[in-house]
């Protein structure tokens, strides 16, 4: 959110402030340009760090805070004894380290997150990260027989590779879906729906009951774009996903896109989402779901953790995947979105590259994602870090979500890609559909329109998801 601190920085950020103007025609070096502080490489120094380099860190002091940086910085202190770690957090990244990246003194390690994080587009396209790759094919912490690649659930290095190369850790890992309250569907005899006739069956027995079948932050309305995106991608499959994430001509009007949209926006025609959620932001229509007033809402599984404070604690926050739109869609119901958030990257003018690595590395051992998801109540992008911990009902209910999926989750690219696509255009778009000021066809028209400017442009860097 914009104007607290939260979590949502990753998620919710304006365009904002945009890197790409500021650093144009400024040599940022190339993917080999790496700081000076090199040691001796051995097993137990695989990334030949200077033992006595100092490193900076800088956090975004979002809802996940700075302490679990703090820990993990005590980590690789007790590593490199000799090391002195310089160690800041702002919510004001772009603001604050933007000028640092154009002058060539960036930090070490930065968690570029939030409503002003630098445009990742623009990084990339100067070649200010440092590629990744070697720490995915550096042995775990924990297991030195095994690649750090090889801890990580599916989809993180997708989601932070640009044309190829691992440019960005997304350490926090986030799944998508629709949210109810187990103790609300308990207490009317409600299942939660897999099919979409089955959706609007109960959608309308909700509001016989008195209670809004959904609300959505109308003020933020691209939340009711994640699960049009997810439907249409499980009915079609992932190249209608991939085809989006290309900025393809006419991907946006794909047949199983059309029919997701319709079927969303079939809850604004029935009259099935909350009075006044169009004016609300993230913040309120979460907390009017959590008092009861509305049974469905999508979201990420940082939800739990945002919402804490107002939630009863009875509630039992619950997470399901979006449900099949046919009996013959290609991607199984328990398919869902399930990705990297929260990116970490290692400047490439940093002074010390093989500490940024390392600190990455440390972050990545079960004990440093283990002890993350202990502080600040998320999983993380390293596989099985969370056994043996007790999570709160949401956190577990995603946990059994990522469980019976089985290997189906899947994501898009096209919001990291292109930032301004999805937080100015489909934002936009998804609001006035939800107002019923457009309907679904013209929201698909109106979001190609609109990728095909950006496909267009060429002053915007293009990727292409394989």
């Amino acid at each position: 959110m914009e104007h607290t601190i939260s979590r949502r920085g990753l998620l919710q950020g304006a365009a904002g402030v945009t890197a790409a103007s500021a650093l144009a025609g400024c040599a940022m070096g190339g993917d080999d340009s790496e700081g000076d502080a090199k040691g001796s490489v051995s097993a137990g120094n695989p990334l030949g760090v200077k033992e006595d380099a100092p490193l900076e860190v800088v956090i975004f002091n979002g809802g996940f805070g700075e302490d679990y940086a703090k820990a993990h910085e005590a980590m690789y202190k007790q590593r490199y004894p000799q090391a002195e770690i310089k160690h800041s957090a702002t919510q004001q990244i772009a603001e604050t380290l933007q000028p640092r990246f154009v002058a060539g003194d960036p930090p070490d390690v930065v968690n570029n997150s939030g409503g002003s994080q630098i445009d990742f587009n623009g990084l990339v396209s100067q070649g200010a990260l440092a590629d990744l790759g070697e720490l995915l094919d550096a042995p775990s912490l924990d297991v030195p027989d095994k690649k750090v690649r090889d801890t990580l659930l599916p989809g993180i290095v997708d989601v932070g590779s640009y044309d190829g190369k691992f440019l960005s850790l997304n350490y926090a890992y986030s799944a998508y879906g629709i949210w109810y309250s187990q103790k609300l569907f308990d207490a009317h005899g409600w299942t939660y729906p897999k099919t979409w006739d089955e959706m609007i069956a109960l959608c309308q027995q909700i509001k016989a009951a008195g209670i809004a079948p959904w609300t959505y932050p109308g003020k933020h309305a691209r939340y009711l774009s994640w699960p049009i995106i997810a439907a249409a991608g499980k009915m079609g499959g992932l190249e209608v996903i991939k085809a989006i994430d290309n900025l393809e001509p006419n991907a946006w009007k794909h047949e199983a896109v059309k029919t997701a949209a319709e079927a969303y926006y079939q809850l604004a025609v029935d009259g099935f989402l909350e009075p006044g959620a169009e004016g609300m932001d993230h913040v309120q229509s979460q907390t009017e779901w959590c008092r009861g007033k509305a049974a469905f809402l999508s979201c990420g599984s940082w939800l739990e953790n945002e919402q804490k404070a107002v939630t009863p604690p009875d509630f039992r926050m619950a997470v399901a995947p979006t449900p099949s739109l046919t009996t013959s869609d290609k991607m199984p119901y328990e398919a869902f979105r399930g990705t990297g958030s929260e990116p970490f990257v290692v400047p490439s003018k940093g002074k010390n590259v093989r500490g940024g690595l390392e600190y990455l590395r440390v972050m990545l051992s079960k004990k440093g994602a283990s002890d993350f998801t202990r502080k600040v109540s998320s999983l993380t992008a390293v596989q099985g870090s969370s056994a043996g911990i007790e999570l709160g009902p949401g956190l577990t209910s995603v946990q059994k979500l990522i469980d019976a999926s089985q290997g189906t989750a899947f994501t898009w690219l096209y919001s990291s890609y292109y930032r301004k696509l999805e937080r100015e255009r489909v934002d936009a778009a998804s609001a006035e559909l939800f107002a019923k000021r457009i309907t679904a066809a013209q929201w698909c028209d109106k979001i190609q329109k609109s990728a095909d400017e950006f496909a267009q442009d060429p002053a915007i860097k293009k990727y292409k998801r394989s």
